[in-house]
């Protein structure tokens, strides 16, 4: 009876997904990736995506998407009372993580579209290694809106934090070639009272009128930041929860803490 138990137990764990960030692609993982996107077997999770975006007062990814690291719980709260009120700086949509199986599972896609087959030894080979992340390194990107200009981009600061606490600053940082005014996003107007002056048949008349103008011109941005960061060296393991840390170009004391579990994509 107690063998038989074990044996269920160990069933449902084998047939259960067990996932993990993989800093380096391996045998397994390249094959269970390239089967997955040549319709072989189920897709592998090779990413993970959190969605920021708020619905009914909540984060759509649940009440513990985002917590206030630094400016206290009235940060998270505006945030939520006012997801599109852009006035006190720019929100975080979306945010993805991935590694080196999510390029693979691309590189497999395209190769299945020109009707090639991609092979695990092809797919490990250095020539096509060199087009994927460098081993050990996770890429977030963080979908933005409401950003003011495009300068703006580098005023955003994101770290993960360290089993130890410490900050752990991307070893790189760019941006998609995405970024596009948002919709209805025109500048802010203000009313101006003029004189205008008419002359008509020689005679000259003068009369009060209230015009709009725009105060600000430029529409507002959105578009995708993206940042590699390098866990395993600063003591963060490939399973972990790892939290992010945030904060967007505007100048207040708000910045946010956003849970990354690596448990989740290959």
């Amino acid at each position: 009876m107690i063998r038989h138990l074990t044996l269920l137990t160990l069933c449902s764990l084998l047939a259960a997904p067990a996932y993990a960030w993989v800093p380096k692609l391996e045998d397994i993982t390249a094959k269970n990736v390239i089967d997955g996107a040549y319709g072989r077997r189920d897709p592998v999770a090779t990413y993970l995506t959190v969605d920021l975006t708020v619905k009914d007062g909540a984060f759509a990814s649940g009440k513990d998407a985002v917590t206030a690291f630094d400016g206290g719980a009235a940060c998270v709260a505006d945030w939520l009372a006012a997801p599109d009120d852009f006035t006190k700086g720019s929100r975080p949509a979306q945010l993805t993580v991935s590694g080196q199986a999510d390029q693979l599972y691309f590189q497999a896609q395209d190769a299945r579209n020109n009707f090639q087959n991609l092979s695990v030894k092809a797919a490990l080979a250095e020539d096509s290694a060199s087009r994927r992340l460098p081993d050990g390194q996770l890429r977030v990107d963080i979908g933005v809106r409401g950003l003011p200009s495009e300068k703006a981009r580098g005023a955003y600061l994101v770290r993960l934090k360290g089993p130890d606490g410490k900050l752990i600053a991307p070893v790189k940082s760019t941006y998609v070639n995405d970024w596009k005014p948002m919709q209805s996003s025109g500048g802010s107007t203000a009313k101006a009272d003029t004189t205008v002056t008419t002359s008509t048949n020689g005679n000259t008349t003068t009369t009060n009128a209230t015009t709009t103008v725009a105060t600000n011109a430029s529409p507002l941005l959105e578009g995708t930041l993206v940042y590699y960061f390098e866990p395993l060296k600063a003591g963060l393991g490939a399973s972990d929860t790892v939290p992010l840390l945030l904060r967007t170009e505007a100048d207040t004391d708000c910045a946010y803490q956003i849970p990354l579990d690596l448990g989740k994509f290959s």
